[in-house]
């Protein structure tokens, strides 16, 4: 009895765990540049005194899908769709240097750069600061350049360079932020032919019918092990009002 227990208590475990990176990814189906978490499920046999027969599963997020979202055309000068492999590098709010896809630039009322999520865009020398007063126009190279509105005629200034890294050769992984860190510490180095795309915005990875369908599958996985355990209850009453007949 204890074996037909404990292997529903796992199954039900690996199922809320599974359903929640369902739901965590279908949240994100529409957050620009997410990449979407992949949950691994490992058999691990229990060792102890008797025979090695009984096993759980050990279920954590490993990593996530790396696969390019679509790219939306905005027009918006700020806007910016990494191209190939390349990663946009901010400040994490623990002062780290990490990565994202997400492009969806502001001046933030500091004058600092950052993105969608508030992370400030780090440049040659750290975070961007644009000078107020001034337009910043970002080449495709990811250079910055500023003019003056009230002086339209006059070529741009050149201000700093966005740096895009490229995790090629290095193992990346995904913290709770959403932000992606060089595994054991240290930054990715600056990819000098990185380019981007102006104007566009490279969506979620995520697609919602498929995570929807996931979602239903994992339901019904759960609603069958709920059972398991159901009937492993009648079970051991069944045995015990034996018991008190004899």
């Amino acid at each position: 009895m204890d074996r037909l227990i404990h292997t529903a208590f796992s199954g039900l475990s690996s199922s809320m765990q599974r359903q929640r990176v369902i739901a965590s990814n279908m949240a994100n189906a529409q957050t620009i540049g997410f990449r979407a978490d992949l949950l691994a499920m490992t058999p691990m046999t229990l060792e102890g005194p008797g025979l090695e027969v009984r096993a759980a599963n050990s279920t954590e997020v490993r990593g996530a899908n790396m696969k390019a979202g679509s790219v939306n055309r905005t027009g918006r000068g700020l806007d910016i769709a990494m191209e190939g492999n390349v990663m946009l590098a901010v400040q994490a709010s623990d002062g780290t240097e990490a990565y994202t896809r997400r492009g969806d630039l502001n001046i933030a009322a500091s004058g600092l750069l950052v993105n969608g999520e508030g992370a400030p865009v780090v440049g040659e020398g750290g975070p961007i600061t644009i000078p107020p007063g001034r337009e910043a126009i970002i080449a495709p190279d990811g250079q910055i350049l500023l003019r003056d509105p009230a002086t339209p005629d006059v070529p741009p200034v050149r201000l700093d360079r966005i740096k895009l890294a490229s995790p090629a050769g290095t193992r990346i992984e995904k913290g709770l932020d959403g932000l992606f860190r060089v595994f054991g510490g240290g930054v990715l180095p600056g990819d000098e032919e990185g380019r981007v795309m102006v104007g566009a915005l490279e969506q979620s990875n995520v697609s919602a019918t498929e995570v929807l369908t996931e979602m239903i599958e994992a339901q019904r996985l759960f609603d069958i092990r709920t059972k398991l355990v159901a009937t492993a209850r009648d079970i051991d009453e069944g045995g015990a009002a034996l018991m008190r007949i004899t």
